[in-house]
Order: structure tokens, then C-alpha cells, then sequence
């Protein structure tokens, strides 16, 4: 057996579970989920007719590459979506479809760390906190995960929460063979722009290691003038015409509110797409046809994008300001997190007493039949401390009545508090 397995964390939601076990909720209120991440957005109609049509590709074996239509569709996104130059991304050598990013999050590291490069023991570099998918595949690569120190503080707004380049000493990045970015962030929604982009690239020139992007969340953003930046955009300002060291992932689970479908896409270095398509053949997880034919679809269309967009501002504006009567919370740059500090009265500085996440988290459930997500279980705790602790992340994902009931519900919990 891998002995690596040993190393890997139990995933937030089996921490969860355990610390809810036993509790007795009030069973005159309906509960409400706000800790997982699942878009319960009603998925495009024209999406699902293009998969139900296209049903008859069960038939054959899909390709690992996918086929030419459906990277040619990906392609034709990312130009238009970054403001990419005409014909600067090969849809042939550089995009490849995966199922989800998360799927393809975790194999990445498998294929692009060598456990013998190098000296000393690799060092696979992540934001804390993090996806948890970063540290499990660092971890089964034979790499040691290192952790950025991050310099959100209490009260911080999302943009405050970027991780810190420059936390991570010069013998880390010289061990290190892969930087996990997320931008927007999972959970800060902080947004990396095109400078700190610019400086992750050239750590990477410098030190020669790969950067990983999971822009997953890259279409949910609240100011339409102001959409989040990209790797390769980034990469085309530094001079790296053909992305070189850069690998980016996207989803359509919350683009498209289609998390079922396991769709997304890697794209970027040619070089590195030869290898992870090499890694791919081997892994057997070709996307099947009637996937990829509604894939298109989705690619193919902004649209329903941009109404996504418009419900998730109106759970912000509604929810906020409820929430903010009792504490300090921002709405995040992008993405459709919210990441509250629970042990500051809003507006006051003053400690409420409600600081520990878990037993914040373990209440709420009880008293009012709410689940968030204790922020400890999204961080590590490191010399710099755990930044999750004493936060929560609430998913604005149910329906906009049921982000209104479990805002005051909240509010409710906290006052009686």
C-alpha cells in the first residue's frame, strides 16, 4: 500500500460530520446547507438538451484528447474571456479537456513532480488556506506541501487575503516544483491581479518551477466592468508567448451551475500539456461524448453566465446587510464565498466570545439548522498561525429565500449569544 495515504488529512466534510455527530437540530426549521460549495443553480436548459441529444456517443470510446470542436470552443473562451491575441492558444497543443478541475487539480501534481529531482525532498508551494486537493496531491506525489503565510488579519477585506510571495524563504522555492495558485480564492475571494501574477512568474523562471492556476470560481465576480485576471494573461505581459510554466484550470461546475456534468479544461504550456495528456492516456479518464458535445455548448455561450452572476449579487445584497448587524463581513471580490470573522461584534471591535469556529459551527447547527464550514478546516496552522481560526465560510449557494432565512438565523444565533 502507498504509505503516502497515511500522510493525507481528513477532508473538511469528514471533520464535519464528526463534529456534528449527536447534535439534536430543531426539527420545526428546515435545515440549510451553506458549507459546501455545490452551485444549486438551475443548469442551462440548452446544456442539458445538448447532452440528452447527444446520448448516442455513449456508444464509442471517447479520446483522451477530447475532440477538435470542443478544444477548438475552449479555446476560442479564453481569447475572448482574457483579451488573449488572436491565434495565441493552439486549441491542438494547448487546451485539454479534463472532468472537473478538481479531478484534473490532483493529477497534475502527480505527473509534473519528480520525487528525485533536485536536492532534498520537493516542495509542492499552496495558499493556506487552501483546497485541500493541493496538500493530498502534493502529499501522494512524495512532495512536502509549504504553506504561504497569508496577511488577512481580522476585519480584513477579501483583497487583504492574497498569499504571501514573499513569506516563502529562498531554500523552499529552490526545492520547489509546483505553486498551487487560486484566484479568486477559495474561500477569501481575494483576486490576484496582473502584477502579483507577474511575480509568481518570474519566482518561477528564477527558481524553474510550474505554476498551477485554479481560476474555478473566475466567473463570479461582482462588478462587470471588472472581471478577474488570468495566468495567461499575465504570462503574455511577461513575455511568456507560449505560456511557458503556466497551467490553468477551469470548471463548468460554477460557471455553469453543472457540477454534475464534471467538466472543465486544463490549458497553457504546450509542453506541459503533451505530459499530462501522456499522464491522461495511461490514467483512463477520457471525457465521455455527450459530455464534451454539452461542454461546447456551455463554452459556446456567455450569457447564461452573466444571469448566473446577477443571482449571486442579489444573495450579497440581501445577506449582508442582515449579517453585518453582528458581524464584520465583507462580499468578496469574485466567487460566492462569504469568510466572517465570528468572534468581533460588527462595527465595534469587541470580542463576542464566539471565536471558536467549531463550537460556532456545532451551535448554529443545534439551535438554528444551519451548517457552515469552520475556517480552521480550511487552514493549516503554521509559525504564522492558523488564518482560519475564528472564521467561517458561508456558501451562498441555496436558493436566495434560503440564504435569507439562515442570514437571520444567524443573526438570531449570534444576539441571543
Amino acid at each position: 500500500m502507498n504509505p503516502f495515504l497515511q500522510k493525507l488529512h481528513p477532508y473538511p466534510f469528514e471533520r464535519q460530520r464528526a463534529l456534528l455527530a449527536g447534535a439534536n437540530p430543531p426539527h420545526d426549521l428546515a435545515h440549510i446547507s451553506l458549507s459546501i460549495g455545490e452551485p444549486r443553480h438551475a443548469p442551462p436548459e440548452f446544456v442539458l438538451r445538448k447532452l440528452i441529444d447527444s446520448l448516442q456517443g455513449l456508444g464509442s470510446y471517447p479520446q483522451t484528447a477530447g475532440i477538435a470542436p470542443l478544444r477548438a470552443a475552449i479555446a476560442a473562451w479564453l481569447t475572448r474571456r482574457f483579451h488573449l491575441p488572436a491565434g495565441s492558444l493552439d486549441p491542438e497543443t494547448m487546451v485539454l479537456p479534463v472532468n472537473g478541475t478538481r479531478e484534473a487539480l490532483f493529477a497534475f501534481a502527480q505527473c509534473m513532480v519528480d520525487p528525485a529531482g533536485g536536492t532534498g525532498r520537493p516542495a509542492v508551494v499552496m495558499p493556506n488556506p487552501f483546497y485541500q486537493i493541493y496538500e493530498g496531491a502534493a502529499l501522494l506525489a512524495g512532495a512536502e506541501p509549504c504553506f504561504m503565510a497569508n496577511p488577512g488579519t481580522t476585519g480584513a477585506a477579501s483583497a487583504q487575503w492574497l498569499p504571501d510571495l514573499t513569506s516563502v524563504s529562498e531554500a523552499i522555492w529552490r526545492r520547489c516544483q509546483l505553486l498551487y495558485l487560486c484566484s479568486p480564492g477559495n474561500p477569501t475571494g481575494a483576486v490576484a491581479g496582473i502584477d502579483y501574477l507577474r511575480q509568481a512568474l518570474a519566482l518561477a523562471d528564477r527558481y524553474d518551477f510550474v505554476i498551477a492556476a485554479d481560476e474555478c470560481y473566475s466567473e463570479i465576480f461582482m462588478d462587470e466592468s471588472r472581471p478577474p485576471a488570468g495566468l495567461l494573461q499575465a504570462a503574455l505581459a511577461a513575455g511568456h508567448t507560449a505560456y511557458e510554466r503556466c497551467m490553468v484550470f477551469h470548471s463548468l461546475s460554477k460557471r455553469s451551475s453543472v457540477p454534475g456534468l464534471r467538466s472543465g479544461f486544463v490549458a497553457g504550456d504546450p509542453a506541459l500539456i503533451a505530459a499530462f495528456l501522456l499522464y491522461r492516456t495511461y490514467h483512463g479518464c477520457a471525457m465521455p461524448l455527450p459530455t464534451q458535445m454539452a461542454s461546447m455548448a456551455a463554452w459556446n455561450d456567455d450569457q447564461h453566465v452573466i444571469d448566473n452572476r446577477v443571482l449571486y449579487r442579489r444573495k450579497f445584497e440581501q445577506v449582508l446587510p442582515i449579517l453585518r448587524s453582528v458581524m464584520p463581513v465583507e462580499a468578496p471580490q469574485a466567487g460566492f464565498y462569504l469568510w466572517p470573522d465570528i468572534g468581533t461584534a460588527s462595527g465595534a471591535g469587541i470580542e463576542t466570545g464566539l471565536g471558536d469556529d467549531e463550537r460556532f459551527t456545532r451551535e448554529l447547527f443545534e439551535r438554528k439548522h444551519v451548517t457552515v464550514l469552520p475556517g480552521s478546516y480550511l487552514a493549516r496552522s503554521t509559525p504564522h498561525g492558523n488564518p482560519g481560526r475564528g472564521r467561517v465560510r458561508i456558501s451562498l449557494v441555496a436558493t436566495l429565500e434560503e440564504c435569507v432565512d439562515a442570514a437571520m438565523r444567524i443573526r438570531d444565533y449570534m444576539m441571543e449569544r
